[in-house]
């Protein structure tokens, strides 16, 4: 997967994978539409970490959790829709 140490968290309907690294962070949030299916809504990469990987890594990591959990993802979030799109083996977990 990636060297960045990435948590989920969620509250309610409500979610977020947050990377804490010691230049900076970066989060991902998502929003739960049912148990089978969340939204990508946004993702943000400080300045410091651009060009790092760390956004490709918080959308990995959204990846295998919903392979993991049988969850089905909508690419809201421009960025998580532009990886999307550079990795077709990843298509069965969105629904477009």
């Amino acid at each position: 997967m990636s060297e960045f140490d990435i948590a989920r968290e969620v509250d309610g309907s409500k979610g977020r994978y947050v990377l804490r690294h010691p230049q900076g962070s970066a989060e991902l949030t998502f929003s739960i539409a049912s148990p089978q299916l969340v939204i990508a809504d946004h993702t943000e990469v400080d300045d410091a970490l651009r060009g790092t990987g760390a956004g490709r890594a918080l959308v990995e990591r959204l990846v295998a959790d919903a392979r993991a959990e049988g969850v089905k993802i909508v690419p809201l979030c421009p960025f998580v829709n532009a990886q999307r799109r550079r990795n077709p083996d990843w298509a069965d977990e969105f629904q477009t």
